[in-house]
């Protein structure tokens, strides 16, 4: 199995070179139709063809959702396998958003679906759920390392729900760390040492507002989602994640993909976003 660079190495250069961007490639029902698109395989095809066509050429990070492809069985994978090939052969870092967690041998197993270097849907990086345990990744993190890939762990997450977890302590740790700060702690030390940005990156909402009060500093990037039809902007990186905004990777589908399926639209909505999140961050 070939190594490639690791994947913080790759990503600091794509953001310096492409900016600080991510779309996410999300075919749910609405927007195919809103495409003038069949919710179907040929209307998914389409779909990703498109926007992988359009997009990436240009931006840092193409984010395929899984679960948008595996509602249509193994034609769907297939679309998704095709989609992650064309997207890196074009330049893009491929995050895959799978939000996989799991134990043992079933965790091992999903990192070699998106992890192992010569799998058919080898990605950059995989989102992954800790909530069995940070422990119980380990698996995909040690994978991840031997293929130069990376892993966005998810943190502070932007659905309101995400607080019943993410803010609780353990039974007796009053005042202690919050299950969301563990996570960014536990993704600092894996990378510690790394540089130019270690390959371990959390996902944080820019919906959550002031976060002064959680260590973003982990060495790593940070998955932004919420920009856009979430309601967050470019301007507020800053306000929310403080010094860390230079490791931030904002993420934005639907604000990109409601001008397809015109692709001349859609690249200038990118970089549209792109230029405004280069200007808020180099204002801090």
């Amino acid at each position: 199995m070939s190594v490639l660079e690791p994947f913080g190495t790759r990503l600091r250069r794509a953001m310096d070179e492409r900016g600080p961007l991510c779309v996410g490639i999300d075919p749910h029902a609405s927007l195919l139709a809103d495409w003038g698109l069949n919710d179907d395989v040929a209307g998914l095809e389409r779909f990703s063809r498109t926007v992988v066509e359009a997009l990436a050429d240009r931006v840092a990070v193409l984010k395929p959702q899984s679960a948008f492809f595996e509602r249509f069985g193994s034609r769907g994978v297939a679309v998704l396998e095709k989609s992650v090939e064309e997207a890196r052969a074009a330049g893009a870092l491929v995050v895959m958003d799978a939000k996989r967690g799991d134990i043992g041998s079933t965790m091992a197993a999903y990192a070699e679906t998106f992890l192992h270097k010569d799998a058919p849907l080898f990605s950059d990086a995989l989102t992954v759920s800790p909530y069995l345990g940070y422990g119980s990744l380990r698996p995909a993190v040690e994978l991840a390392r031997e293929s130069g890939a990376g892993l966005f762990v998810l943190a502070l997450t932007s659905n309101p729900e995400g607080a019943e977890v993410q803010h609780s302590v353990r039974p007796g740790d009053d005042g202690g760390p919050n299950v969301g700060a563990r996570m960014l702690a536990h993704l600092a030390r894996e990378n510690a040492g790394e540089g130019p940005m270690g390959s371990f990156g959390a996902v944080v909402g820019a919906t959550l507002g002031d976060l002064s009060s959680y260590d973003l500093a982990i060495n790593g990037p940070l998955l932004a989602p919420g920009i856009g039809a979430q309601g967050a902007t470019p301007a507020d990186l800053p306000r929310v994640f403080g010094a860390a905004v230079g490791h931030v990777v904002p993420n934005v589908s639907r604000g990109v993909l409601r001008h397809g399926p015109d692709a001349a639209s859609l690249r200038a909505s990118a970089d549209r976003f792109a230029e405004q999140i280069r200007a808020a961050v180099a204002a801090v």
